[in-house]
């Protein structure tokens, strides 16, 4: 399968709908995904990124039925990663003396992957590459998300391949961002920033100044998952510098687990006394151990408060509360509060090691938890109301 982009770009790639984890067991992908490749036609032939492994012979034999294989005079890797250079060991064993442009860690990074040495052919920021009437501009875009990654634009066509900045896992027969569902398109491309981008926001906002500042046209938008931005295209940069930015909507999430409901009483009660100290805030509860990981952490991005919540178990917390802690910690929210709770039975541990947790992981504290003996009474039920009252 191919589609014509323009008269000179043709997408080339794989789309996966059976896909529903992604690096390893990591990130969830309800909604599938693509693994785009670009063919782009000049006077010199260039294919940008390839696929995921699992297709790399479908992907070969779909491109020879495009292009002549030995017609490719240039590869392109933006990155590094499986998803994105699965496919080139399975190329060049075709055509093996191609040169392969990529940065100087993904010169590494794919030798340390394939144990090849190819042609490489080292490129930095504002390096050029001409094809004929038209050429490549490079900017290497460090930690967007791995240490090799850049971007390159393709003047006269004014198209970015941005690899996996501004992408999403989204399978689609309809490759254009103006004709799928706008919800799902939104809901995919922020997960993806919260869950994968977060930790590098800084980078993010610097790298989006630096490229606007070069006042390049740009007419599409072509990422390595997902759809390509053709409508209104710098609306997901826009985006990007948007979420960069320490982003928080009027919303409070309340994430739990729970083993005789006692705990799950508290979230309820906390969550109500919010509501009613707060009418127009979104309130969302998450129980850790039943809710998709990937789609909690989304909301806690979006939230400008959190409360979690476990019962005590061997004077610890439960696993799935820790788990999403821990993930929590790696991502590195910023200007967000939060505060613990749970109940117990007789050591009652737990609020202090999830508040140690929290300031651990750079969030405001607000209060040092709330604890409750066994199930919570209707007294208990309304301390539980007020706590959320006031933090609320």
């Amino acid at each position: 399968m191919s589609i014509k982009l323009t008269g000179k770009v043709t997408w080339v790639g794989k789309i996966d709908w059976e896909l529903r984890k992604f690096h390893g067991e990591e990130y969830s992908t309800h909604r599938g995904s693509t693994y785009n490749s670009y063919l782009v036609r000049g006077d010199k032939n260039v294919l940008i990124d390839t696929v995921w492994t699992p297709f790399a012979k479908e992907f070969v034999k779909n491109l020879a039925d495009v292009i002549n294989l030995q017609d490719i005079d240039y590869i392109i890797v933006n990155h590094s990663e499986a998803d994105h250079s699965g496919a080139l060991p399975e190329l060049m064993r075709h055509i093996p003396d191609t040169p392969i442009y990529c940065t100087r860690n993904g010169t590494k990074f794919l030798k340390g992957q394939y144990h090849q040495d190819w042609d490489f052919r080292v490129m930095k920021t504002g390096d050029k590459l001409s094809i004929g009437d038209n050429e490549f501009i490079f900017m290497e875009a460090p930690m967007l998300h791995w240490p090799d990654t850049m971007f390159s634009y393709l003047t006269g066509e004014n198209i970015l391949f941005s690899n996996d900045a501004f992408g999403q896992h989204l399978a689609t027969e309809h490759m254009y961002n103006d004709l799928v569902d706008q919800a799902e398109l939104h809901q995919e491309c922020i997960k993806y920033y919260a869950n994968i981008l977060t930790p590098f926001s800084r980078m993010v906002s610097r790298k989006i100044q630096e490229f606007v500042s070069l006042n390049l046209p740009v007419d599409l938008i072509c990422p390595s998952h997902g759809v390509i931005w053709r409508d209104n295209p710098l609306q997901i940069v826009n985006k990007y510098a948007e979420w960069a930015n320490d982003y928080q909507e009027n919303q409070i999430t309340i994430l739990y687990d729970t083993m005789w409901e006692s705990t799950q009483k508290m979230a309820e009660a906390i969550a109500q006394g919010i509501g009613e100290q707060d009418k127009d805030v979104t309130i969302k509860l998450y129980n850790t151990a039943r809710r998709d990981k990937n789609d909690i952490i989304t909301e806690v991005f979006k939230s400008k408060t959190i409360f979690v919540g476990s019962p005590t178990i061997n004077r610890g917390i439960l696993s799935s509360v820790a788990g999403i802690l821990e993930e929590i910690k790696g991502l590195g929210f910023k200007n967000k509060q939060a505060a613990a709770f749970g109940s117990y039975g007789w050591s009652g541990e737990s609020p202090q090691i999830i508040t140690a947790l929290l300031k651990e992981s750079g969030f405001h504290t607000i209060d040092e938890g709330l604890k409750v003996l066994w199930n919570p009474d209707e007294e208990n039920t309304a301390i539980c109301r007020e706590f959320g009252r006031q933090i609320g």
